[in-house]
């Protein structure tokens, strides 16, 4: 049987040093030929190379290894989603002062050098009368105040009477201004605390400023019995 088949070959292929003349097993035969159709080049197939079982084995590994190398290199060339970036907050309001940097206060009468002076917000009317010179000898203090907080624009009349319309921050007249008026000078109000002194400020640097005195019942906690023994404390 087997001279019968060694036979029916060609000449040239039993020459060749892989002819055998042993019958291959069909189930094998089968398995390895479907897989060479599959993944074997078409060339490599019409060729009457045989590779073997052992080559079949080693040309999958390879196929299998360059797959597996794609897959990574499709894996590692994903786009990924980027963070976005945090949120550019706007800067903070710059903070508002409402009292101004200094105050400005015209001193008259009997001081050395009367006129303009220039004093620190919160000062009392004795900072504004050293900062005219002092009081000359002969001047009377009695009517005058020193521990009195000033407010800015105000007139002092040291040691003379104060005149009908003189519009100053001493006797006859003692009206805040709620323009310029500090919380302090407005916690010295009579009914006005410290918290409804706050509101008032922050009234004020909501609106501008006071253009009447009847404004400050927009204030919240001012109501009509207390605006009304303040209407005749402040003026704007």
């Amino acid at each position: 049987m087997l001279r019968r088949s060694a036979a029916r070959d060609d000449p040239e292929e039993r020459a060749g040093p892989n002819y055998s003349v042993a019958p291959p097993n069909p189930a094998v035969r089968s398995r390895l030929g479907k897989f060479a159709a599959r993944w074997l080049p078409e060339p490599l197939l019409r060729s009457r190379v045989d590779p073997g079982r052992a080559g079949v084995l080693a040309l999958a590994l390879v196929a299998s290894a360059v797959l597996l190398g794609v897959l990574a290199l499709a894996w590692a060339g994903r786009p990924t989603a980027e963070p976005a970036p945090p949120p550019v907050l706007p800067p903070p309001p710059p903070a508002t002062t409402t009292a101004p940097p200094e105050l400005v206060v015209s001193v008259v009468g009997k001081v050395h050098r009367p006129g303009l002076v220039t004093v620190a917000p919160g000062a009392r009317a004795a900072d504004a009368v050293a900062a005219a010179g002092g009081p000359l000898p002969d001047a009377d203090l009695s009517g005058l105040n020193l521990a009195r907080r000033l407010v800015d624009g105000e007139q002092l009349h040291v040691g003379v009477p104060v005149p009908p319309q003189a519009q100053s921050g001493q006797a006859g007249d003692s009206k805040v201004d709620l323009n310029t008026a500090t919380e302090d000078e407005l916690d010295e109000l009579p009914g006005i605390g410290e918290v409804t002194a706050r509101r008032i400020v922050r009234w004020r640097a909501e609106h501008g400023r006071f253009e009447s005195v009847e404004q400050l019942r927009e204030v919240g906690g001012i109501g009509e019995a207390r605006f009304a023994r303040l209407r005749e404390l402040v003026r704007v």
